[in-house]
Formats: C-alpha cells, structure tokens, sequence
C-alpha cells in the first residue's frame, strides 16, 4: 500500500489519481497564462482591475506549484496537451481583456465555474482514494470559489453577448479537461450525479 492511499486502489484508480494531478497542474498552468495576460492589457487599459488579477495569479502560481509536487508523488507526468493550456489560455486573457473589465470578469466567472464542479467531482472521487490529495483539493477549491464571486460580483452585464462568451469559454475548457484527463473527468462527474 502507497503511503498517500488509506486503503489498497485499483490500477484504473491509480491511473485517475495521477490523471487528476496532472489535469490541476495543467489547469492553474493556463490560469496563470489567463492572468498573466489579461494583467498585461490592464496595465494599459484597465489599471483598477490589475490588483484582483494580480492577488488570483499569486493563488494560481501557489496552486500550480502544489499540484506539481502532488504529480511528482503520484508518478505523474505533466500533461501532453499543456500547449493548448499555455497558448489557449495566454490567447484567452488576452482577447477577453481587450473587451474589457465585462471580459475579463466573464472570462474568470467561466473558467472557475467549470474549475469548481470538476474539483467537485474530484473531491468526491478522491474521498477515500487518495486523502492527501482529497485535503489539497478541498483547500484549493475555496480559493477557486473566492475568484468565482470575485467575478461574479463584478459582472453588470448580463447581456446575450456574455452569456455566449461565457458558454464558449466553458466549454472550451471542459473540452480541454476532458481531453487531459482522457475522459475520466466524465466518468467522476457521472458517478457523482449517481450518488446523488
């Protein structure tokens, strides 16, 4: 028995733990490129939104760096598709940002959203799977929510032209985590609507 497990796993769990670090990893990877990016254009534009976004991506570095270490006891490997995380979350930031603080702030509300029921999912998957990792999820998730509201708060608008950005955003990146976790993110979320 592993010394992060309470009890013996499958191997097809095995494999979704070191999935689930390496989806994180990839994941606070493209936030940080999200941020970094929309940090960049609000220096210019939006200087008022620069602080919020500055204190996020602190929060996504310090999450970044957690989930690697949790990939480096679990035997993962970063993931394959971490360009798209990089590039698509830098193009992300940037285009959302030159639309503006309702961009930005959909942008966030959207990613973190998903963010939110795929760490949900994950919560429930690794409960008595991986307790370490349960713990590490169960933090991070709160921080992920406060940005959640964050942007939640500051959207005026609620306008056909959000909605549908913010849907194009969610689903771009379920699709990506999907596509990371080679389709285990959807087997979690079914067996927890089961449970449910």
């Amino acid at each position: 028995m592993d010394l992060y497990h309470a009890e013996p796993i499958s191997v097809r769990d095995r494999l979704t733990i070191g999935r689930i670090a390496r989806v994180n990893h990839a994941g606070e990877f493209g936030a940080i490129r999200i941020y970094s990016a929309q940090i960049l254009v609000s220096k210019w534009c939006w200087p008022d939104c620069v602080p919020a976004l500055t204190e996020m991506l602190e929060d996504e570095r310090n999450h970044c760096r957690i989930f690697r270490v949790a990939m480096l006891s679990r035997k993962s490997r970063p993931c394959r598709a971490m360009y798209l995380w990089s590039y698509g979350g830098w193009l992300l930031g940037f285009l959302t940002a030159l639309l503006g603080r309702q961009g930005i702030w959909a942008c966030t509300a959207a990613v973190e959203a998903v963010v939110h029921r795929h760490l949900d999912d994950q919560i429930h998957f690794l409960k008595s799977r991986d307790p370490e990792l349960y713990g590490i999820i169960q933090s991070i998730r709160d921080e992920e929510l406060a940005h959640l509201q964050h942007a939640e708060e500051r959207l005026i608008s609620r306008g056909i032209i959000l909605k549908s950005l913010r849907g194009i955003i969610s689903l771009a990146t379920g699709c990506l985590i999907w596509l990371s976790t080679w389709g285990d993110s959807a087997r979690m979320a079914r067996a927890l609507k089961a449970n449910n």
